[in-house]
């Protein structure tokens, strides 16, 4: 059953409008290095039969590299009370044909711990997860010994690090810096200044304004600044108010029209996915896991399924809407917006918070709509062209991937689908789509570029792997934790660096 489910991965309904599409690998957000424990001294899982074929399609790669996108995915299923039935077209996941190592979480009690490590090597044994007919394989005295003196190793090197400050996953966002510090330089000023000075004239210099977003807009002035270079709002001044208050008002019409046939049969798999992806959303923020910032989630990814049928709901959306839903509830939480609480504010302000989100959204996936058709082409387009610039502008990396028979598709696929939301904390990534939003086709051209920066940016960390599996895991969870603007300033100027070398010069791709 399993390997039909998996057969069908990609077959849809096109009787059905805004039927759903399961993307492989984008269920889980990336493992946060202080929830898990390191894998660096676990006995390494077989991955023979992971390489033995490199796969040539989608379909044969979500195939061989089942076990690589699945670490975990019991232990997260039984977060939700929610299951899905046998004949569901989204249970498309299978149990892991290769052994894969079990990560164990902040919310299990670790088998070793500082005080005990040494004292009852019997008990300290760590499980290994086989195929389905092996059920689980508990390790000998002896291999237990040697996790003991690997653990023990791991946390005095993790003790010997340097303490950074830890820095807040959203507040104070614009003016965030590596160090955590938020000082309001007087260059900040100025440009803050210069912001309100462009967005009261009568009719905002767009062109200027992308000028300025460019580096960075600052907090006080980045909602109504996102509104505008999305092309939600109009440039003329006077026309602002009329506009928000109609297109809030049809956004509403459109929840009364279509939110009551989420329980319809043509559409309830739709819903029912969209109910188990939202906690996933950011799970270590708790604004994200109130019940009533959830069903705003859950009616604007609905509706957007809805209105648009030629992809519908595809797992990874619900991540896009959380910068927007972040950036306008800001203009009325002066700090700690990851713990603020949605119910405190009037109804009229949470109805307009939703509406503006759910506009910005679409206009936003207006212009990535491929990305999530059937078979995703837009996605697999910039998988191969991001292939083809790692190749040009370092090579040693590119013989790297080839030597550990790693495909781009097993890394990058999350990367363009969630333009590096599962890879960035929050802060970053609003960071990130000021530059976007300020950028001729950011979300759709210059996201590669900054993939790649992203990319050659970990090249030592990437050339010391020598295997498939580590090289696999690192891409798949970098250690980004401690990024704010300064890291994501020089990632973009980087990536400006690749586009200008590269974008108006087809032949840099060829050998």
């Amino acid at each position: 059953m399993a390997t039909d489910n998996r057969i069908h991965f990609w077959r849809r309904n096109p009787k059905v409008p805004g039927s759903l599409q399961p993307v492989y690998g984008a269920q889980h957000p990336p493992l946060d290095p202080r929830r898990h424990r390191p894998l660096k001294d676990a006995p390494k899982a077989s991955s023979v039969n992971t390489k033995s074929k490199k796969p040539s399609t989608f379909h044969e790669f979500a195939r061989s590299t089942n076990d690589a996108w699945d670490i975990d995915d019991e232990e997260d299923d039984s977060m939700f009370s929610l299951k899905q039935p046998s004949s569901s077209p989204v249970q498309s996941r299978s149990m892991p044909q290769t052994p894969c190592l079990k990560l164990i979480k902040a919310s299990e009690p670790l088998p070793h711990s500082q005080e005990s490590i040494g004292t009852n090597p019997d008990q300290e044994r760590l499980d290994v997860e086989s195929g389905p007919a092996n059920g689980r394989v508990v390790k000998s005295c002896s291999d237990a010994q040697l996790n003991v003196n690997a653990a023990r190793n791991t946390l005095q090197k993790q003790q010997s690090l340097p303490v950074r400050p830890v820095i807040p996953l959203v507040a104070r966002i614009s003016d965030q810096n590596a160090s955590g510090a938020p000082p309001m330089t007087v260059r900040e000023k100025t440009r803050l200044d210069k912001f309100k000075q462009l967005l009261s004239s009568p009719n905002t210099d767009l062109e200027e304004l992308r000028k300025h977003s460019w580096s960075g807009i600052p907090r006080e002035v980045r909602p109504v600044t996102w509104r505008l270079l999305s092309g939600y709002l109009p440039a003329n001044r006077e026309r602002r108010d009329q506009v928000l208050q109609r297109k809030r008002e049809e956004y509403f019409g459109f929840i009364e029209q279509y939110y009551h046939s989420r329980t319809d049969e043509n559409h309830r798999d739709t819903y029912r996915q969209i109910h188990i992806d939202i906690p996933r959303t950011n799970p270590l923020i708790p604004l994200f896991q109130q019940p009533l910032v959830q069903e705003v989630f859950e009616r604007i990814l609905f509706i957007w399924a809805i209105r648009h049928p030629a992809s519908g709901y595809v797992q990874g959306i619900n991540d896009l809407v959380t910068p927007f839903f972040v950036v306008f509830l800001s203009e009325f939480v002066e700090e700690d917006v990851e713990n603020f609480e949605m119910a405190s504010l009037p109804l009229d302000t949470q109805r307009n918070i939703e509406a503006d989100s759910f506009w910005c959204m679409s206009k936003l996936l207006d212009g990535i709509q491929d990305n999530y058709t059937f078979a995703q082409p837009g996605i697999q387009i910039k998988v191969k062209a991001l292939e083809e610039l790692v190749s040009r502008i370092d090579e040693d990396v590119h013989v790297h991937f080839q030597k550990c028979e790693v495909e781009y598709l097993q890394f990058a696929f999350r990367w363009m689908n969630n333009l590096l939301m599962r890879e960035l904390p929050l802060r970053c990534t609003i960071r990130l789509w000021d530059t976007y939003q300020a950028e001729s086709e950011g979300f759709s051209h210059f996201h590669l570029y900054v993939c790649a920066a992203f990319l050659i940016k970990w090249r030592k960390e990437i050339l010391s792997m020598v295997d498939f599996q580590n090289l696999l895991m690192l891409l798949q969870n970098l250690p980004t934790i401690h990024w704010g603007n300064e890291e994501v300033g020089l990632l973009l100027a980087e990536a400006y660096r690749l586009k200008y070398m590269f974008a108006d010069a087809p032949s840099h791709y060829k050998r």
